[in-house]
């Protein structure tokens, strides 16, 4: 072994025991690790900034910024209610949240995924009372095996793509991953699902903590439109379908009398309910429920009911307060169960909380003229629209990586987004999660001095000398089992990035297509399922899910021991 490659190997083994430490920022290793390897002559100085003009990272920053639009579409918030009117059992609402997250991650980072379907997955089980426990973590993982099935569903993908094209001439195509991905994906999905609900069963700590969770009840008075999904429910059923607690049916300025599962909501009818604060912006942004009336380009303000305000006891009809300066009061979280009437009856107590819409300079006066306290002004709900032409533009882009290059196709993508406004590309860059990209950028030159080095060559050697690499499955198996082990403990781009030329190096020692031995390095950096530190999705869920670090152990094992021996057969029947 020459001194390049045994400082190659310290400085490599070095970078890993410190990202595994946590001690240190990722991006300040990552660049310590490239500037030391410049120092130790491991590759020249036009190299050492050359991942960061790397179609890799600019693929990845573009996903990132597409993301970003995606996500403020809030186009999969009526999942949420769709599955709760579909009264399935935990394990299927389960099966078809993990799919719809996978489907997902197919076409963005495993981390975006996660981030859309977060919220879905806590409305969900606000509405059900099925814990979170039993849907965070299998949408965690299920965002990490759609990752499988494109070329663009995680970075590491990409970088083996890269390898082979560094091989071969040709990289791997958009969905040569689904021959072997899709399988494992739905596999791993279905054994999450059927685990779920068994690992965390409902506890007497998920019903204390559940009032905990909740957040502010209002009481408002809200329009049925006639496209609204309440239409045909009973009052009954709006408790189950939608979160929604009725307290009053109004038709034609008439009460509706009679038994809950009797009164049926029809188009034009007035509902005063009671629902969690984010619900009535959910329902209103999906069409389900409108103001009566609501004054035009509205600042929107809460505030309190102090004791010496003049509002106590006073119901709402009478406030000329705001009335008289066309302030309309939209909603209101009273401290008082007793909700009797239509919502101008309420009467109002010390505490009880007024969201305000109107003027803002009108809304100040009259809290001062009451002698009302202003709260932090909540952002007003948005606007919104079945909003799929991102969605189609993204669409587009995606076809388009059939004939352009990835990075070009979605280069493509962020230019329609922002010159249709849907991106402000200074802002989003902003908004991007720098320190990953950077250290991304810095470990390629160090990850191709493995194969430039020959250090490749040696690690494969002394490998071969108790495993017998002329056989292909054998050498596929110690590759994915790699992977596997060190995808917990390090960033799976990095883990590609190290395995790549180790994985050539193997397929050249058997005389065999590299192809099969790259897929493994893929798949095995994405079944990351063992710890809570191992990926940033697992992370995020082991902190909102309340879950303990052995409760990774007890689902990711079955789950990876499943993937690993299904994607190694698949590997050896279709690409071997």
């Amino acid at each position: 072994m020459t001194f390049e490659q045994a400082s190659l190997l310290i400085l490599l083994i070095a970078m890993l025991v410190l990202f595994l430490l946590d001690r240190f920022r990722v991006e300040l290793v990552a660049i310590s690790g490239l500037l030391a390897g410049y120092a130790l002559g491991l590759y020249p100085a036009d190299a050492v900034f050359a991942g960061f003009a790397s179609p890799v990272v600019i693929t990845v920053v573009e996903i990132l910024l597409v993301v970003q639009v995606l996500a403020r579409t809030r186009f999969f918030d009526r999942l949420s209610t769709t599955l709760a009117g579909l009264g399935m059992r935990s394990t299927g609402i389960i099966a078809i949240l993990s799919g719809a997250t996978g489907f997902i991650s197919i076409f963005m980072n495993n981390i975006g995924a996660f981030s859309i379907s977060l919220p879905v997955a806590l409305r969900i089980s606000a509405v059900t009372a099925i814990p979170k426990r039993q849907l965070i973590m299998p949408i965690s993982f299920a965002a990490l095996l759609g990752g499988l099935v494109s070329l663009i569903g995680t970075p590491a993908n990409l970088l083996v793509s890269n390898a082979l094209a560094g091989t071969t001439g040709t990289g791997f195509h958009l969905f040569d991953f689904a021959y072997v991905g899709l399988p494992v994906a739905l596999a791993g999905m279905l054994l999450t699902a059927w685990l779920a609900p068994r690992l965390f069963p409902q506890t007497e700590d998920d019903d204390a903590a559940a009032p905990q969770t909740q957040r502010r009840r209002m009481v408002a008075e809200r329009r049925v439109p006639s496209a609204s999904p309440l239409i045909g429910a009973s009052l009954s059923q709006l408790p189950k379908r939608f979160a929604l607690q009725p307290h009053a049916l109004l038709r034609n300025g008439a009460f509706v009398f009679g038994a809950a599962d009797k009164c049926i909501v029809e188009p034009g009818d007035l509902l005063l309910v009671e629902t969690d604060d984010t619900i009535f912006a959910e329902l209103a942004a999906a069409g389900a429920l409108e103001p009566d009336h609501r004054p035009i380009d509205a600042s929107r303000i809460e505030a309190v009911v102090m004791p010496e305000s003049t509002l106590v006891g006073s119901r709402l009809r009478s406030l000329e307060v705001f009335a008289s300066r066309g302030v309309v009061i939209s909603a209101l979280s009273m401290r008082s169960p007793r909700i009797e009437g239509r919502f101008e009856d309420l009467q109002l107590s010390i505490g009880d909380v007024l969201v305000l819409e109107g003027d803002r300079v009108a809304i100040t006066e009259a809290l001062e003229e009451c002698e009302c306290l202003p709260l932090a002004s909540p952002p007003a709900p948005l606007a919104f629209s079945l909003s799929w032409q991102p969605f189609a533009i993204f669409a587009f882009g995606v076809a388009a990586t059939a004939f352009l290059e990835p990075d070009i196709a979605l280069a493509g993508v962020v230019l329609v987004l922002a010159l249709f406004n849907y991106l402000n590309i200074r802002q989003a860059m902003a908004d991007l999660n720098w320190p990953v990209i950077i250290m991304l950028a810095a470990m390629i030159p160090i990850g191709s001095a493995v194969g430039t080095s020959g250090a490749a060559e040696v690690i494969a050697s002394a490998l071969g000398l108790i495993i017998p690499v002329a056989q292909p499955l054998a050498g596929i198996a110690v590759v994915l089992f790699l992977a596997v082990a060190l995808t917990p403990f390090v960033n799976n781009a990095t883990v590609a990035i190290i395995l790549s030329p180790v994985a050539l190096e193997f397929a050249a020692a058997g005389h065999h297509a590299p192809q099969a031995y790259l897929l493994a390095v893929a798949l095995g950096a994405s079944l990351d399922f063992l710890t809570p530190f191992g990926h940033h999705n697992n992370t995020l869920a082991m902190g909102i899910g309340s879950y303990r670090f052995a409760d990774f152990i007890k689902a990711g094992v079955p789950v990876t021991l499943l993937c690993y021996f299904l994607s190694l057969l698949l590997l050896y029947v279709l690409w071997v």
